[in-house]
């Protein structure tokens, strides 16, 4: 069978390692343009597209995929399979048509829910418990194609984004080794999406990394290990943005920790035996690595050897 395969990060490369160890033919490989990355700004290869280029596969990197030229690029490949994985862009008509045995994606939820770009961490800062990977049809919408096979993946309390997308990552790979023989043989039996319980996973934003200390401890600490490794939470302190990369739940704050905090209000920052507690609406949380404005990140204990806190101290607001 030969398979064009289509993927960007990280999260896709046991995709495409699973098909380059299979008896199948992998013919080209499709990812996003070279981006600046770094203080340096310079131009770094998607990680399948290393991948490839060790294996000599035949790299496509189309800034638009809905072009003519793009598609008709594709199609010389003459594809009997196409297999996505966190790619990047819409696929239009002209290539969901290509393939005579479709096109199929590794979609890292468990649809319906949290269609579209930034499923596992979402799952995280809406403090899912279990989460998956869905192998699906490809159509016209945004992720709606029938589901082919599904596998669920435990979420749990010390799961990061950074973590769950290796996790998802390989269940997804197993999935869709497990996948293929149905697709060659015909054996598959789609299901199509419930529409009544699809929920959306939109790109995140700079404002889904604003914290708001009005929310409840457990909320704020979702929000970050959602968040993290790649950004974390912001706030700002004194006028600076002042990032959160990692916290904990205070479940059992002792007299002394209610005596430093009693009385302050959301975001108001104490500091207790050496570490670094905030107030929330509802429960305390302490900040563990965080990263002062123009500073790299480093603990919060290291950064108090250094920092002048008031008892009046607030996170929170504007910057200047």
């Amino acid at each position: 069978m030969r398979i064009v395969f289509m993927g960007t990060p990280e999260f896709a490369v046991p995709s495409l390692e699973l098909l380059l160890g299979s008896e199948h033919e992998v013919v080209a490989v499709v990812t996003q343009p070279d981006r600046p990355k770094g203080r340096k700004r310079e131009l770094t290869p998607p990680p399948v597209k290393e991948v490839a280029l060790r294996h000599g596969l035949p790299v496509l990197q189309p800034e638009r995929m809905r072009s003519p030229e793009a598609v008709a690029e594709l199609a010389a490949y003459e594809p009997d399979l196409i297999v996505t994985a966190a790619y990047g862009q819409i696929l239009p008509e002209g290539v969901l048509k290509l393939p005579r045995l479709g096109c199929i994606n590794v979609h890292g939820s468990l649809l319906p829910k949290y269609r579209g770009g930034a499923p596992i961490q979402r799952a995280i800062i809406n403090g899912e418990t279990v989460t998956g990977v869905t192998i699906m049809y490809m159509a016209k919408g945004l992720d709606t194609g029938d589901m082919i096979s599904r596998v669920e993946v435990p979420i749990t309390e010390e799961d990061t984004s950074g973590t769950l997308f290796h996790k998802l990552s390989l269940a997804g790979a197993e999935l869709l080794g497990r996948t293929l023989p149905g697709l060659m043989d015909g054996s598959v039996r789609a299901v199509p999406q419930e529409e009544s319980e699809a929920t959306y996973a939109p790109n995140l934003t700079r404002e889904d990394e604003r914290i708001d200390w009005g929310r409840t401890a457990r909320q704020i600490y979702d929000q970050v290990r959602g968040l993290s490794p790649m950004a974390g939470g912001f706030t700002f302190l004194q006028g600076e943005t002042f990032k959160v990369r990692e916290c904990s739940v205070l479940t059992a704050t002792s007299a002394a920790e209610h005596r430093a905090l009693s009385g302050k209000p959301p975001g108001a920052l104490a500091v207790h035996e050496g570490r670094l507690l905030v107030q929330t609406g509802q429960g305390v949380l302490e900040l563990l690595l965080i990263q002062p404005a123009g500073k790299k990140a480093m603990t919060a204990a290291d950064w108090l050897k250094g920092a002048r806190l008031e008892d009046s101290t607030v996170l929170g607001g504007e910057g200047q």
